[in-house]
Parts: structure tokens; sequence; C-alpha cells
């Protein structure tokens, strides 16, 4: 082992060439996420299946937002989810009470989805042309921004009770976003989040985001958001 780095080669190996090798094998999963995921992206443009790619910490509310817009949409509107989460089923069978299908991929040790996988998940669940299909990542702000999944917009949300930082403290995350969605306005009363702030940090790292204040919760904002949507799925 070498005593330098612990990596598991002899003491004498070029710490460049151990870089190096790292730096090959990050580029050939990214490489092949791509892959991946253009194929992905032209299944859903031919079938035209509106897809998003929400994105959060953990407690966001993402599926709690997902119910909402799941209940709000579903006489009108054709819809899927594609669940994402280390263990259990616990939110896929949230998404099918609300009246979705839903697919549930458990990741274990991984932190996040790949267009690989969705890729496999496409071919099981049903989705129907001309509709809508939400991919709930797991709960992480970093790793999931690299990996595109071929979905026409990212989504990321963030609570009111998180630090209305986070766009400074996670700044890949929020230059890879679309959308941000702040959640959870009903509780802005209640904590230490200066909104109009985390606004300005948003867009400050990413001048071309939208954002939506809303309470997936009480409903308050959610016009705003599913219109957002219907227009889109028209536009598909």
């Amino acid at each position: 082992m070498c005593d330098t780095c612990g990596c598991n080669t002899p003491d004498n190996h070029s710490h460049n060439e151990h870089d190096k090798r790292l730096l090959e094998l990050h580029e050939d999963v990214m490489s092949s996420n791509e892959v991946y995921a253009q194929q992905n992206r032209e299944y859903f443009n031919k079938q035209k299946i509106f897809t998003v790619n929400l994105l959060s910490s953990p407690g966001s509310g993402k599926t709690t937002l997902l119910e909402k817009t799941i209940r709000l949409l579903k006489n009108s509107v054709s819809v899927a989810v594609i669940e994402g989460d280390q263990q259990t089923e616990l939110d896929a069978d949230r998404i099918r009470s609300a009246g979705a299908n839903a697919l549930q991929i458990n990741t274990g040790a991984g932190c996040h989805l790949d267009a690989h996988q969705i890729s496999h998940a496409i071919k099981e669940i049903e989705l129907d042309s001309n509709s809508l299909l939400m991919i709930e990542n797991v709960g992480n702000l970093v790793c999931p921004s690299m990996f595109n999944l071929g979905e026409h917009f990212k989504v990321v949300i963030l609570s009111v009770t998180e630090g209305d930082d986070k766009p400074l403290k996670y700044p890949h995350m929020f230059h890879a976003a679309d959308i941000v969605v702040f959640n959870k306005t009903d509780l802005l009363p209640y904590v230490d989040f200066d909104i109009e702030k985390s606004q300005s940090y948003a867009k400050q790292i990413n001048p071309k985001v939208i954002t939506f204040e809303l309470s997936a919760k009480t409903g308050e904002g959610m016009t705003d958001w599913i219109d957002w949507l219907k227009l889109n799925l028209t536009n598909k």
C-alpha cells in the first residue's frame, strides 16, 4: 500500500498516473451515461412524454409535491413516476395512492439515479404517449447534478426549512437546475429564511433559472406550477 495516499498500489507508483486513471474512469462513466441519456431523450421526444427530474436534499417535500401534482393533473393527463430511494417502496406506495403509475428503483448505497437505470425503468413502467413522467431522484444535492437522465427539465426543490444559502453551498446543483421550487412557504412566518435572498443566490449561480414559490401542503402557489407543467405538456 502506498504510504503517501493510501491507495492499493506500490510505494513507488506515480501519483500522476493514479490521478490519470481516476480521471479516465470518471470520464468513461460520464460518457456512458450520456449515451443512455441521449437514447432516453430520443424515446421521450418520440413518444411525446414530458419528463422532469426532481432533485433536492432529504425532507424538502418532493413526494408531497408529487402527490399534490398528481391529484391536480390526473383527470387531464396521464402521469407516471419513477421513484429513486436507497431503500423501501414507501414513496412509490404514496404515489400509487395518489393515482399515478409508479416504479421504484432502490439504489442501495448509490446516491443518485443514472441514465442506464432510467432506460431499464421506462421498459418496465407503463408510459402513455402525450403524458407526464416525473422522476424523483435520491435525496442529495451533490451527485445527481452530474447525471443527465434524458429529462427535459431539472427541477430543484428547496424547502424554506433549509438554509437560504443552499444555492451558494451547492452551486453545481443550482447551476444545473432549470427550475427551483421554494416549497413549504406556509412555514415562512416561523422560520429564519429570506426567500428573496435565496432566489437572488440561485439567479447569481444560474441567471436563467425559473423559480416558483408554493406550499404543497396547503396548495398555495400550486396553480403557477401546474400551469407551467401543462404549458410544457402542450408544447411536446
